[in-house]
């Protein structure tokens, strides 16, 4: 989810002074936290579910990437072969 700059991004003292509001307001919203450090960004606070389910959807956007070059690159197998490979024949 896009973050909104109003309410996304907080100083990294707030983290400091109280840690669980950042966490809560992560959790809750599904949207990153924005944390700066003398009004320039330097990390990003992300809740555990929302940082594993991008990292996936990452991997399988990386992956069907490399299957369209593949094709480009004439890097194909028959129905028959990639059967033949996984053993399902």
């Amino acid at each position: 989810m896009q973050p909104k700059f109003s309410e996304d991004v907080i100083p990294l003292s707030d983290l400091k002074v109280n840690p669980g509001k950042v966490i809560s307001q992560v959790n809750d919203t599904h949207r990153p936290v924005l944390l700066t450090s003398r009004g320039r960004g330097v990390a990003v606070v992300q809740g555990l579910d929302d940082y594993e389910k991008s990292a996936e959807e990452l991997r399988f956007i990386k992956a069907v990437a490399k299957g369209l070059a593949d094709i480009r690159e004439g890097n194909i197998v028959t129905l028959a072969e990639a059967k033949r490979i996984l053993g399902t024949e």
